[in-house]
């Protein structure tokens, strides 16, 4: 029953920037994170999420301006039928604005349905597959952090030069595993790689040895993890017990965030993986890292929850600047001014609505270069966002907005 109605948090007296002061602005705006905040995937999102769009709503008080802000936040439990029902309620009778992150694809995929219907905003962090930027694009949609396609030709391209030429998948069954096997199967393929074998599981399962004795035994160089949070934490730490020998297979981690490498500890060294944000980056991102961990004991957000933070500030930005909260009044705006922010820097929302952010290949590091507890990842390369975000002609979206 609470997942149904959901969770509201008052910041009263929000004061959005004065981007716009001689405009009226609306009386009340309110935002929604919605997310997994009890199951597989509440780890790399959940509370933690909520916490990084209240100092979103904060750094926002901190200026100028006249009007609240609250917060509703809403637990969709992986399963797509209640999210879709979150949405529309939230949209419908909750007087919702704007929804935030979601982390499960097939529950984006039904939520931006409905935010489409009704000329809603909603944002996806956490949710990865390429159609919410193409065939299932919105003119009030937009995609933050990652995509399946981007991860799959950054991450894919990498471990090829670096000799993984046969890979076995391990996937989530669901949107967002399908989606992340078919395209690093195709760039695989491209580059001349091979797929020995695949298998699938539930989300939230707890067993994956039958799954990791058929991957080690099939001989590949890569077993691909393309599940996510509880999922990749889990099914590495049973590789590792089962003896993977990394010497002849390595593991490649898909998707993959800090708090999941944290976790992992010393088995997940020396594993490769796309970050789009780390925490240690410069003197801003440590800042805002610092204001999270502060309200989240300790722990440093992932990309999805500084992602969160940025979309939601970039979001009470320009209704600030538009006074507005017509959703598509609102991400015309967000469109049209870049994004500068602890998360992105002078970058572009496009068209279609994925944010250019650049991404960075990054591996873990070996625990005898860890000199702080979340000192844990080496960037080893920037990869620009032009390089591996697919071309917005290529995509299928049909709903650009004309203007």
């Amino acid at each position: 029953m609470t997942a149904l109605l959901g969770r509201r948090a008052a910041a009263a007296g929000l004061a959005l920037a004065a981007a716009a002061p001689a405009r009226a602005q609306p009386a009340s705006i309110r935002l929604a994170v919605m997310n997994d905040q009890s199951s597989a995937y509440a780890g790399t999102g959940g509370a933690g999420t909520v916490a990084a769009v209240r100092l979103a709503i904060e750094d926002m008080q901190a200026k100028a301006g006249p009007f609240a802000v609250e917060l509703n936040i809403y637990d969709h439990q992986n399963k797509t039928d209640i999210g879709a029902a979150l949405a529309a309620r939230a949209y419908d009778q909750e007087g919702v604005d704007a929804i935030f992150d979601i982390g499960n694809s097939a529950v984006s995929l039904a939520v931006q349905d409905i935010a489409r219907q009704r000329g809603k905003i909603v944002v996806h962090c956490g949710s990865a597959h390429e159609a919410l930027y193409g065939k299932s694009c919105s003119p009030t949609g937009a995609q933050w952090v990652y995509d399946t396609y981007s991860l799959a030709h950054g991450l894919t391209q990498s471990i090829v030069d670096q000799g993984g030429k046969t890979w076995f998948f391990i996937t989530a069954d669901y949107a967002f595993g399908t989606a992340m096997q078919s395209e690093s199967t195709a760039v695989l393929t491209s580059l001349g790689g091979k797929v020995l074998g695949s298998v699938r599981h539930p989300v939230g399962t707890s067993d994956f040895s039958a799954y990791i004795v058929q991957a080690q035994a099939s001989g590949a160089d890569i077993i691909a993890l393309a599940n996510a949070s509880s999922d990749t934490v889990n099914a590495a730490k049973q590789a590792a017990e089962f003896g993977l020998d990394r010497s002849h297979q390595k593991l490649a981690t898909l998707i993959f965030y800090i708090n999941s490498v944290h976790e992992l500890g010393a088995q997940a060294q020396g594993v490769q993986y796309l970050e789009s944000w780390y925490w240690d980056l410069d003197d801003q991102s440590r800042a805002f890292a610092r204001r999270f961990a502060a309200v989240r004991t300790g722990a440093m957000p992932n990309q999805t929850q500084a992602g969160n933070y940025s979309a939601a500030l970039h979001y009470l930005r320009s209704v600030a600047a538009t006074g507005s909260r017509d959703g598509l009044t609102v991400m015309r705006h967000m469109k049209s001014v870049p994004v500068n922010d602890a998360y992105a820097r002078n970058t572009k929302l496009r068209a279609d609505g994925r944010l250019m952010k650049d991404y960075y290949l990054v591996e873990v590091k070996p625990p005898n270069q860890v000199r702080t507890g979340w000192d844990l990842l080496r960037i080893e390369r920037t990869i620009p966002a032009a390089d591996v975000i697919r071309p917005i002609g290529q995509g299928g979206c049909t709903q650009i907005d004309p203007a």
